[in-house]
């Protein structure tokens, strides 16, 4: 069989798996059926399959004709709790749920390596993991647990992807080094004094005070951090008070702060704890904070990055490979590359013919 027929005949098959994956989205750490159809695949495709790695995780292993080295091929296949507004045969059938950030894709892609190489296992020298992760989308994620059950052993070096829409259709970029950023999460909650809209005086007014720590986090980033450092600080959310007469007694800030360099990670989390308690001392009330410190910064390894960039232009055209910049969303493929070396990929997703160019939702992305 050529290769122009293998996928000619495999990759309406491909397609046949994104979308039945796309119809069947399930939550991090809730990927049993997805992890049973992709453990299903892998088992018709001759190849030994591993379940219930670190969670739902399932691992493919392919050893090939030659000896040589064990290279991991990552793919994540959790959804996110985001309703399919579209209208489509493939349209997601469980409510509220849908595979809005390419994790369908990425297992269907993996998949169709999988059977790319047990069709020509001659052209592999060593061992081949195809890896599919869970939880991608939630802190703590799946990788940690992955390489707790042993995902990593023995093997040399990894790689994973993801569709990028920024990126146009048809081109593949990475880069060396610091790549995507590390992700934290805070939760702020201010207790006052409640009261009477006409009577301020006797109250503590946890929704001023809030109002107020939201200004002051903004001055973080352009007055606290070396302008040289890339850093966001975003409140994405803000809860307070409950009628239009009624002085808060409450108030909860959530936000998210993307950083790569470690000394500014930590010189964030103190402004950010400092800020709320000196300005809610300010307006009389109190606050908690709870950090949840998520993934760490996306490291490239510089020789696999020289690698695909190597390797690439025998796929796409020279002009096609492209130089990523940093990213602000972060991924927990950070957790692999901290020990074993790798590199992570974006394949353009972005098709302007077809006005397809979206942003991800991922929720901790």
């Amino acid at each position: 069989m050529t290769k122009e027929v293998f996928w000619e005949q495999w990759f309406p098959r491909m397609v046949e798996w994104r979308r039945h994956l796309h119809m069947n989205p399930e939550l991090s750490f809730q990927e049993k059926e997805t992890s049973a159809f992709i453990a299903s695949r892998l088992q018709e495709l001759g190849l030994e399959v591993k379940t219930n790695v670190g969670g739902h995780g399932v691992i493919g292993i392919l050893k090939g004709d030659k000896p040589g080295k064990t290279v991991v091929l990552r793919s994540d296949m959790d959804a996110l709790p985001i309703e399919d507004g579209k209208s489509c045969e493939y349209k997601s059938k469980v409510q509220g749920v849908m595979h809005a950030c390419g994790h369908d894709g990425h297992a269907s892609m993996l998949l169709g390596a999988a059977a790319y190489y047990s069709t020509y296992p001659e052209e592999v020298q060593g061992e081949i993991r195809f890896m599919f992760q869970p939880a991608e989308e939630v802190c703590p994620g799946g990788a940690v647990e992955m390489i707790k059950d042993g995902a990593l052993e023995g093997a040399n070096v990894v790689y994973g992807l993801h569709l990028w829409s920024p990126f146009p259709v048809g081109t593949a970029a990475s880069a060396p080094g610091p790549l995507m950023a590390a992700a934290d999460e805070f939760f702020i909650d201010i207790t006052g004094r409640g009261g009477h809209g006409g009577m301020p005086h006797v109250t503590a007014d946890a929704l001023v005070a809030g109002a107020a720590l939201v200004m002051q986090l903004q001055t973080i980033v352009s007055r606290t951090v070396d302008p040289l450092q890339p850093a966001v600080v975003t409140v994405g959310t803000f809860q307070a008070g409950t009628a239009q007469n009624v002085i808060a007694s409450t108030c909860r800030i959530t936000g998210t702060v993307r950083t790569f360099d470690e000394h500014t990670r930590v010189l964030i989390r103190e402004r950010i704890e400092h800020m709320a308690r000196t300005v809610s001392e300010t307006y009389g009330t109190e606050a908690s904070v709870r950090y949840l410190v998520g993934y760490p910064t996306v490291v490239n390894d510089e020789a696999e990055t020289a690698r695909f960039f190597r390797t690439a232009p025998k796929v796409f055209e020279a002009e096609q490979v492209l130089v990523s910049p940093k990213l602000m969303p972060a991924e927990d493929f950070a957790y692999y590359l901290q020990e074993i070396p790798g590199c992570f990929i974006f394949v353009g997703a972005g098709n302007p013919d077809k006005q397809a160019i979206y942003t991800s939702p991922s929720s901790d992305v």
